[in-house]
């Protein structure tokens, strides 16, 4: 590994690090999202404790972050593996933020953007397949569990290079992890439905 290497993946972790969600909540209306709702800097929350235009920003700033890392991977690395790793990196970024004391979002944004610079086709099967999910169910965690599952098998499907098969595996294993105690929630049947919080604490 190479000088240009460490560049690319340190940028790629501090880009993926930083922290959407609080960063809009602390500009927009001076909130802090960790301290209602699911207490997720994610853009499900930001919906819930924000409203749905910072919440749009917060999910177009986490899916800039995923497609810019990749961008920057393909301009200073030549080989699919080395660019796939980036996507990795700027997830893990995401999840466990260094501004954050190494904890962070779930993940679900971010790797969408790595996908949508990707494989396009790909993220647009599972974005269907997520909205109707929440359309559905009305729960967000739950089509993005889904979805994330649902990915390995649809790269299968559309790619035929194991190294992107292998990141597939790697970004679902991210994306169900981060997810765990929104699965002890629904297994509970105490997760929330997507809506605005009255009473954000």
């Amino acid at each position: 590994m190479n000088t240009a290497h460490l560049v690319v993946y340190i940028s790629g972790y501090l880009l993926g690090s930083f922290p959407s969600g609080l960063i809009v909540g602390k500009l927009w209306k001076g909130e802090d999202v960790r301290d209602y709702g699911s207490h997720n800097i994610g853009a499900t929350n930001a919906f819930r404790v924000l409203g749905w235009a910072p919440a749009l920003l917060v999910l177009l700033l986490d899916i800039f972050k995923g497609a810019f890392s990749i961008f920057i991977a393909e301009y200073f690395l030549d080989a699919p593996l080395l660019i796939l790793l980036a996507g990795v990196i700027v997830v893990a970024g995401h999840n466990w933020s260094i501004f954050l004391g190494f904890n962070g979002g779930r993940g679900i944004a971010t790797s969408a953007g790595v996908l949508l610079y990707l494989m396009p086709e790909v993220i647009v099967v599972l974005f269907i397949f997520w909205g109707l999910m929440v359309l559905i169910t009305r729960y967000v965690s739950l089509a993005s569990i889904s979805a994330v599952t649902l990915l390995p098998f649809m790269i299968y499907f559309f790619e035929d290079h194991t190294e992107y098969l292998v990141f597939g595996i790697l970004i679902a294993i991210f994306g169900i992890y981060r997810h765990t105690p929104n699965i002890k929630r629904l297994l509970a049947g105490k997760e929330n439905k997507i809506q605005r919080l009255n009473n954000k604490k």
